[in-house]
């Protein structure tokens, strides 16, 4: 018997996202401490206050995900967005934190709660599309991550997809093409 399409698009959601992590962390292992905290200029962030504002939110909104308002009333959002002088070690403590509070509530969610009506900031809306809101948000995030990585590395960058030129082989290769669906 095939999965239910709400069991298939929570399977779906929690493969994209762990993808998405990876790739986060597969930047940060090319990183150094001062890497972390490089700003391109003065009206962007550092891959540590992305790091930090990215937890604050997963933290905030899939805390007690369907009891209580995804704002919570302990986060200071403002704050994320200062910089801490965290070490590389604390940053990735802080994504993981992050991380595993949002997959544990996606991972415990069945597909009778997609419908189900849940607060941020007082406005409701149904929990497929908080999880579709953050199906955007925190990929956007990590890809300002990789770009600031790739800024940072510059020849030294390690790809994380196909490199340049290499599509055709890619294209004719053996195995899995979707690279969500390797990890």
């Amino acid at each position: 018997m095939s999965p239910s399409l709400g069991t298939e698009y929570l399977q779906t959601t929690i493969r994209r996202l762990r993808y998405y992590k990876m790739l986060g962390e597969k930047t940060f292992e090319q990183l150094t401490d001062a890497d972390f905290h490089y700003a391109p200029n003065e009206a962007s962030n550092s891959i540590a206050v992305i790091l930090q504002h990215v937890s604050g939110n997963m933290l905030s909104r899939w805390s007690n995900f369907l009891t209580e308002d995804g704002e919570k009333a302990w986060r200071n959002r403002d704050e994320e967005f200062k910089v801490h002088n965290y070490s590389k070690q604390q940053l990735l403590e802080l994504w993981e934190k992050g991380w595993q509070c949002f997959l544990d509530a996606l991972t415990a969610l069945t597909e009778n709660d997609l419908l189900k009506t849940i607060y941020i900031r007082e406005e409701p809306l149904l929990v497929i599309d908080a999880i579709n809101r953050q199906l955007a948000h925190y990929p956007y995030h990590v890809g300002q991550i990789l770009y600031i990585g790739k800024l940072i590395k510059d020849n030294n960058w390690q790809s994380l997809s196909i490199e340049k030129g290499k599509s055709e082989d890619y294209n004719k290769s053996d195995g899995i093409k979707d690279p969500a669906k390797k990890h």
